[in-house]
């Protein structure tokens, strides 16, 4: 996935990854190749560096798939009460914001690798300390949240940036179909391994075992991480650059961050409630396994399709279907909240979030690389861009509490998802200009 064209108007970047390879200096030259239309797709085999990058993340993946839901599952038999996930949750989410903004110098200015290596470890440390507290973990949902979106943070943070140093336009829809089917394939096997498990054992033991997994796979995580060659950091870290640019009137980022705030709106609740009401529904951790194994194969197709032949001239018009795909299916839960119709949603979900993720991505980032000026600012922009999810998965979480404080009605539970998972629209809606082969939007969106 390398950038085979250096720019003249500023020098390749240091990058440790093999010669050409993440070269964004590189992807603005390539940028203006071509006047209008759609670049050539890059046929260069992904190197040894990016596949072992792919897998950290798809181990890091698999850590949370084998016992993220089953978290939430935990919380819920110790207390039986839905503020208490949303306020786990909610605590996560600042976490994350925090640790985006306050991270983003280490990530700039000294090893990024580091950086991920101390997300994973930190995720490790959240199932070590979910094992010692057992029973008791329901008593320190604010410790938890902390140290999971600490984890978290650290991890998306450098990973997003390196993921962009080592991606340009025309390989990111390919590098992001990859990244899904390996999500897609441990969300597949992993809760569907940890609901057999559970299901075969005592309540406690079986719950220590996948914990103890997740804490095994994030260790090995760690040490793969280890393999990553080095990347030294570069320039100085502007503390004030998400709120300059976000103030900026009609301006590029202003837009972009509105839209990952959509974006964020929907993921913030149906991340933990779906699983929730699964398990409500069947009263059984295996059922909720295979929910996740039904759901995932789906994705698992989906993502394979999406990431083989979703062009970047489809992204608009498929942006579109996929959002109103992703708003139709949560109509089955006004007849009634039951496994069926949770599979329905969980189907639907699967066929069509990757052709809603994809492109959300892949313009994202192609935003990042349209000139010298923001390539050099590549850390300041992922964490604009992560704050402005974090941002909306606050507010749909906070909605979410506040819903189940004063109404915790069937009704009112059903209408607060059909209008945070119909935010989507207004993520498609902020970027449908953006949605262009990567050379058009760079020309038609500069500044």
């Amino acid at each position: 996935m390398s950038s085979r064209v250096k720019s003249r108007l500023m020098p390749p970047l240091s990058t440790g990854f093999p010669k050409g390879e993440g070269t964004q200096a590189g992807e603005f030259a390539a940028s203006g190749q071509q006047d209008g239309g759609e670049r050539p797709r890059s046929k260069t085999p992904l190197s040894s560096q990016t596949w072992l990058l792919l897998a950290v993340h798809g181990l890091f993946t698999a850590g949370n798939a084998l016992s993220g839901t089953f978290v939430h599952v935990y919380l819920w038999k110790a207390a039986h009460n839905f503020s208490l996930l949303g306020w786990f949750s909610a605590v996560q989410q600042v976490s994350m914001a925090v640790t985006f903004w306050l991270m983003g110098k280490w990530v700039k200015e000294h090893n990024k690798m580091n950086a991920l290596r101390a997300g994973v470890l930190v995720s490790a440390a959240f199932y070590a300390i979910v094992l010692l507290l057992g029973e008791f973990a329901a008593n320190m949902v604010w410790l938890l949240g902390l140290v999971h979106g600490l984890g978290s943070g650290l991890f998306w943070l450098s990973f997003n940036v390196v993921y962009f140093e080592v991606t340009d336009p025309d390989s990111r829809d390919r590098f992001n179909g990859v990244a899904g089917l390996l999500g897609s394939g441990s969300g597949m096997l992993a809760p569907w391994l940890s609901g057999f498990l559970i299901s075969r054992m005592t309540h406690e033991t079986g719950y220590r075992l996948i914990f103890t997994l997740s804490l095994a796979v994030f260790v090995c995580g760690g040490i793969a991480s280890f393999f990553l060659a080095k990347r030294k950091g570069e320039g100085r870290y502007d503390w004030a650059f998400t709120p300059k640019y976000v103030r900026r009137k009609n301006g590029v980022w202003k837009k972009m961050f509105l839209a990952m705030l959509g974006q964020g709106i929907r993921e913030g609740v149906f991340g933990f409630l779906i699983g929730i009401l699964v398990y409500i529904s069947t009263g059984n951790e295996y059922s909720l396994g295979k929910f996740a194994l039904i759901t995932s194969a789906a994705g698992l197709v989906s993502f394979y399709m999406a990431g083989r032949f979703y062009k970047p001239r489809h992204r608009k018009r498929g942006m579109l279907l996929a959002v109103l795909g992703l708003t139709l299916v949560i109509l089955p839960f006004f007849w009634k909240v039951e496994y069926v119709t949770l599979l329905i949603f969980g189907i639907g979900t699967a066929l069509f979030i990757p052709f809603y993720t994809v492109p959300v991505t892949s313009t994202s980032f192609d935003l990042i690389g349209k000139d010298p000026d923001c390539v050099s600012r590549r850390e300041e922009f992922v964490v604009l861009r992560e704050l402005g999810l974090n941002v909306g998965r606050l507010l749909g979480t906070l909605a979410f509490l506040i819903t189940v404080s004063f109404s915790p009605t069937t009704l009112a539970i059903n209408v607060l998802m059909l209008a945070i998972g119909s935010s989507p629209l207004l993520t498609w809606f902020l970027m449908r200009d953006f949605l262009k082969a990567p050379a058009e939007a760079a020309r038609s969106n500069a500044g």
